[in-house]
């Protein structure tokens, strides 16, 4: 039954369609063993820490159990009212791995939290936790810092996913109950009202394309129309903190925390698709075009100010104060994701790539039960702070990042590919099956891949119908192939066992920044396909320090194989001139993704000349 986390209705106005996660599988190398280990480890490591960490005890508490809500405070001293919200991402990692392949232990942990879910909602719908437990039970009382939408946002996607994927709608009744509740006092005819952190509203248009209900739709749209009127109020941080500064369909730039942003105009675009609005559709655009170009990071990541978690001014990324939080990196392949749909310009598709590789991997340990919240480009040798900052940990006390990528992981393969009436588009390169239902008929594709190690993609048809379809593949913008535009067309008769082979060149790229990014002016970066490299005091020359080491213009990097790092690793060789007086060495640099899986005292990405 599989369908997908983002299904466009019939009527949607997309230029692509995502086909449906049930015909799409990887099958082997790099983003297969990364699935593996988000299924065998991760998610049960996760659930594991919900109960050590007592977001499912406050659930419980919320049912009528006995024992005191488990929950630390946030920097302005409030304590954290959103723990629920990673119970629902846990839940919907686990409806779409269970869509992969039954598993015993994970449909057991799943079966428990649901029913403490459910044991949670009140009779007339309403669920949270924090303000049934510790508020005193009155709704709605604290929109801007209560996150309520912000949760039922999240039991709603999960409830999705366990509908489209298993046809199991124990959460779908919850959800549409408490989504029901929130439409009683702020729909169309009641209290306006929006919530200080955004998530709902994608939520609320992918509900109605499951139950065809269109009051959800509304309710989205009612809420995209009243943010930005001054609604939610200047907060701690100001009301660009959380886009309430300006209309979503009039912002030029993005503005304030970088996740509510992206999860806003996720909904945003969700909604645009579905009503038509042009004007909406074109605002996300511009948001984004300006964002990728003034305020991302090299890595794909986003958010450069640690005080409000929110993105800076234009070219203001530092790479040792960068904030990056995981879930930003996420939010922007979600983000990216809806707009390759909605236009079908390969240019979103890059931009997953690019933060998948780097941005995202980077925020989880290559053994899967480790995590980063943050996601700098620099770490020094020498720095302030306490023992422990900036290593990896297992769980947070605000842990929204962890499930978060649980949930990305297990739907990894539903961004691989889409498809439209003139055939298939091929957009992430894994060795994968995709079958897709196209007006001529079936398509049926073979991807064999050692990407992201080695530059050749080969796709064989397994199937085709004798009606004439064009083949797509994606040229990534990195890539010093020879191309004169972004995808490579392949308009035939198909025939089973016809193939078509990719080269694309994986040598290894210097990259300068933009001279506007004062903090790296004078800097270099490694890049090698889609990865970008990084040094690890681990990998330097002894009797050197990281912060002494000058990149040597004179000679060239080199590729080496890395299995200390884990099995078929491409590693760089980076020459180096020690500014100590050490002379011509070389350092070792690895994956950007990889780094702090060992003990290292510093890193960077942007070396000195």
């Amino acid at each position: 039954m599989s369908i997908g986390n983002v299904w466009p209705s019939p009527a949607a106005q997309t230029a692509l369609r995502p086909i449906t996660a049930s015909n799409v599988e990887i099958v082997g190398g790099f983003w297969a063993e990364r699935q593996l280990i988000n299924r065998r480890s991760t998610i049960l490591h996760g659930f594991e820490q919900l109960q050590q960490s007592g977001s499912l005890g406050n659930l419980r508490l919320a049912a009528g159990g006995q024992g005191q809500y488990q929950a630390e405070a946030d920097s302005g001293g409030t304590t954290l009212p959103f723990l629920d919200s990673d119970v629902y991402k846990w839940l919907e990692a686990v409806g779409w791995e269970l869509g992969r392949g039954h598993d015993p232990a994970l449909a057991a942990a799943a079966d428990e939290a649901i029913a403490v879910v459910a044991a949670a909602q009140r009779p007339d719908g309403y669920i949270n936790s924090f303000v049934q437990v510790v508020r005193g039970g009155a709704p709605y009382r604290d929109l801007a810092w209560g996150h309520e939408f912000y949760c039922v946002g999240h039991l709603t996607q999960a409830a999705v996913a366990w509908h489209r994927s298993l046809g199991d709608d124990r959460l779908l009744a919850i959800a549409v109950a408490a989504c029901d509740h929130i439409d009683r006092e702020f729909g169309p005819s009641g209290r306006p009202g929006v919530d200080g952190h955004p998530c709902i509203e994608m939520a609320l248009v992918e509900l109605t394309r499951v139950t065809g209900d269109k009051r959800y739709l509304r309710l989205a749209e009612r809420m995209l129309s009243l943010r930005g009127h001054g609604l939610i109020g200047p907060g701690r941080f100001g009301p660009e903190y959380w886009q309430d500064h300006e209309p979503v369909n009039v912002a030029q730039t993005v503005a304030g925390h970088a996740v509510r942003q992206l999860y806003l105009d996720c909904g945003a675009v969700d909604v645009a698709v579905e009503s038509g609005d042009r004007e909406l559709l074109a605002a996300v655009r511009r948001r984004w075009s300006d964002l990728m170009a003034t305020k991302t990071y090299l890595t794909g990541g986003m958010g450069s100010r640690h005080r409000d978690e929110a993105f800076g001014d234009a070219y203001e990324l530092p790479p040792d104060r960068a904030y990056t939080e995981t879930c930003a990196a996420i939010a922007s392949v979600m983000l990216a994701w809806r707009l390759l749909l909605a236009t079908g310009d390969s240019g979103y598709a890059d931009a997953i790539e690019r933060a998948m590789f780097n941005g995202v991997l980077s925020g989880i340990s290559l053994t899967g039960d480790e995590f980063f919240y943050t996601n700098p480009l620099q770490r020094r040798t020498h720095r302030a702070g306490r023992p422990g900052d900036a290593e990896r940990a297992p769980w947070y006390a605000c842990a929204c990042c962890p499930p978060n990528l649980m949930r990305l992981l297990s739907s990894w393969h539903q961004f691989l590919a889409t498809s439209d009436a003139a055939g298939v588009q091929i957009h992430q390169y894994a060795n994968a099956t995709i079958r897709a239902d196209l007006a001529v008929g079936t398509v049926e594709l073979e991807v064999q891949t050692g990407y992201p190690w080695q530059g050749q993609v080969t796709v064989r048809v397994v199937q085709s119908p004798e009606e004439p379809w064009v083949l797509s593949l994606r040229l990534p913008q990195w890539s010093r192939s020879p191309q004169t535009q972004p995808v490579a067309l392949y308009t035939q008769r198909w025939q089973a066992g016809d193939t078509v082979v990719l080269d694309l060149d994986l040598s290894i790229r210097v990259t300068e920044p933009d001279r506007r990014v004062d903090a790296v002016r004078g800097c270099v970066a490694l890049e090698r396909g889609p990865l970008v490299y990084c040094v690890e005091s681990a990998d330097i020359p002894g009797g050197t320090q990281l912060e002494d080491l000058k990149f040597d213009s004179e000679r060239e990097p080199v590729e080496l194989a890395r299995p200390d790092i884990a099995p078929s690793v491409t590693g760089i060789s980076l020459p180096v001139i020690d500014a100590g007086g050490g002379g011509h060495l070389e350092a070792g640099a690895i994956p950007y993704f990889a780094w702090a899986n060992r003990k290292v005292d510093a890193m960077r990405v942007w070396i000195p000349r």
